[in-house]
């Protein structure tokens, strides 16, 4: 019906409308979502150590396995490995993998352990568009455990951050390293003595 310059329309029309539109939302969120959950897969490193999921969880806390197997992020500032600077190799907690060196460890006050690279081949990168976002995920390349994001914000002469949640991590000093079976990175930290 017509009221005086206003137009309305019946109800079942307003509603078929709304149905249609409603149905053209839902169709392209669940396309979004289903888009996410595929890319997720896809980013991902399928190579899990040849461990199933269940083993990861029953040999991992919690917290590590969310973060680390469903790439979960811990809370900013509350990571062990933010804050810390003493010489040594940051291993996957996963899969025990070297990932980076304490050499390339820089405070970049963003609440994360930050690196400005990582150790060559150990690091596999992949889009991440979820939440709505265009990042960097940066997974171990041994078992494909979620680490954290890189980011082109950091230091010369990478220009890199590796963003990395504290969790992901295990942490080996230099003066451990020969007897946990990390030697051949003693090396790198003598030459860095002596400059």
């Amino acid at each position: 019906f017509h009221v005086t310059g206003v137009q309305t329309c019946a109800l079942p029309i307003c509603f078929q409308r709304a149905g249609i539109i409603l149905i053209i939302l839902m169709s392209i969120l669940s396309f979004g979502i289903s888009q996410s959950k595929q890319e997720g897969t896809m980013m991902s490193k399928e190579n899990t150590g040849n461990k199933t999921e269940a083993e990861w969880q029953k040999e991992l806390s919690t917290e590590v396995y969310q973060i680390l197997r469903e790439k979960g992020t811990e809370r900013a500032f509350s990571g062990k490995y933010d804050e810390h600077f003493e010489a040594g190799v940051y291993l996957c907690v996963g899969c025990g993998d070297t990932l980076y060196t304490s050499e390339t460890k820089y405070n970049s006050g963003c609440g994360w352990p930050a690196f400005s690279d990582g150790i060559t081949g150990k690091i596999d990168e992949f889009e991440d568009n979820s939440f709505g976002m265009r990042r960097t995920e940066i997974t171990c390349a041994n078992c494909g455990g979620h680490l954290g994001h890189v980011f082109n914000d950091g230091p010369k002469p990478t220009g890199l951050r590796h963003c990395v949640n504290s969790a992901s991590l295990k942490f080996v000093p230099v003066a451990d390293l020969e007897k946990q079976g990390y030697g051949k990175f003693t090396p790198l930290f003598e030459k860095a003595d002596k400059k």
